[in-house]
Parts: structure tokens; C-alpha cells; sequence
């Protein structure tokens, strides 16, 4: 009819190129393993309510579709005598910048490094590590960074805290 206009809508669903699509269930799953991937299928479908047959095919489904990759151990880092942990900004030197693929294997291959990121931005890395104490964090910085001419700057700083926990993204959608 003349006057009448199209109805738009404000709100928009926008799914990612090759997002899957989660139900009710399956973000339940989702949450109960992110808090402990040991959990036995009989406990983990008691927890969503579900049976253990229903349970363990939502599982695989996860792990086919590729939102679940792997599981792993949380390691208690002070355990194993490693009671500081850093956070550790690498500015690569202009002219070095074909060196960054390489600098990030050798940082990788370190015991002390827990994670390591490359970054857009001002810094090209961020180096989680974690080690004995401030003489090693030190040790760790100049034999593996300062002493290495493609390293223009590194910034350190100590972490007091350190919580693992399912991103607000991730809780957003399960």
C-alpha cells in the first residue's frame, strides 16, 4: 500500500563466517566442562539434565564441529617452584620485522613462557611468563630479549592475580 513503509528492524542477529550454532543444551555442556574437563559423562549429564547416551552424542557433536578442540590440566604453577608470574611487552625494531616469525618460535620453545601473544598495536608481543622469582624474570628478559639486537624495547610487568575464566564473550553465548 502507498505510506506504508518497510518495517526495519533495530536488532540484528549477525552470526561469524562459521560460527556453529549452540542450543540450550549444548551451552550447558559448554559450561559444566570449561569448569572441570574430568567431569564423567554419567556426572555431566546428571548436571544438564539429560541422559548419559544424550549427553556423550552432544559431546562428540561439540568436538566434530569444532568447538571443542582439546582438553587440558590446569597446572598449579607454585607446585613446581614457580611463584612469580610476568607479563612482558616486546617492541620489535623496525628493520627487524621479517625476524617476528622466528623470535616467536624461540620464545615458544622457553620454559618459562606460559603464553605468548602477538600483538596489533604498539607492542608485537606479550609474553606470559612465570618463574621462580624477580632474579629469574630478570635472567629470562636479558638472555632472551634484551641480548637480542631485533628487540627495541621490552616493558615488564608483575602479575599479583592470575583468574582463568570463561571470557564474558564465551558467557554471552553459552
Amino acid at each position: 500500500m502507498e505510506g506504508d513503509s518497510p518495517q526495519i528492524s533495530t536488532t540484528r542477529s549477525v552470526t561469524p563466517a562459521g560460527a556453529v550454532t549452540l542450543d540450550e543444551l549444548d551451552r550447558a555442556i559448554i559450561a559444566r566442562l570449561h569448569e572441570n574437563a574430568r567431569i564423567p559423562n554419567i556426572d555431566l549429564a546428571r548436571a544438564v539434565g539429560v541422559s548419559p547416551s544424550t549427553c556423550l552424542a552432544r559431546v562428540r557433536s561439540l568436538r566434530e564441529r569444532g568447538v571443542i578442540v582439546r582438553y587440558t590440566a590446569e597446572i598449579n604453577p607454585v607446585a613446581l617452584g614457580f611463584t612469580l608470574q610476568a607479563l612482558v611487552s616486546v617492541r620489535i625494531r623496525p628493520g627487524a620485522r621479517h625476524l617476528m616469525e622466528q623470535i616467536s618460535d624461540e620464545l615458544r620453545r622457553e620454559p618459562e613462557v606460559a603464553q605468548l601473544f602477538f600483538l596489533g598495536g604498539t607492542e608485537d608481543f606479550l609474553i606470559h611468563v612465570r618463574v621462580r622469582d624477580s632474579d629469574h624474570v630478570r635472567q629470562f628478559v636479558l638472555e632472551n630479549l634484551s641480548a637480542n639486537p631485533a628487540v627495541a624495547l621490552t616493558e615488564t610487568n608483575l602479575v599479583f592475580e592470575h583468574h582463568t575464566a570463561l571470557s564474558a564473550g564465551l558467557r554471552a553465548v553459552i
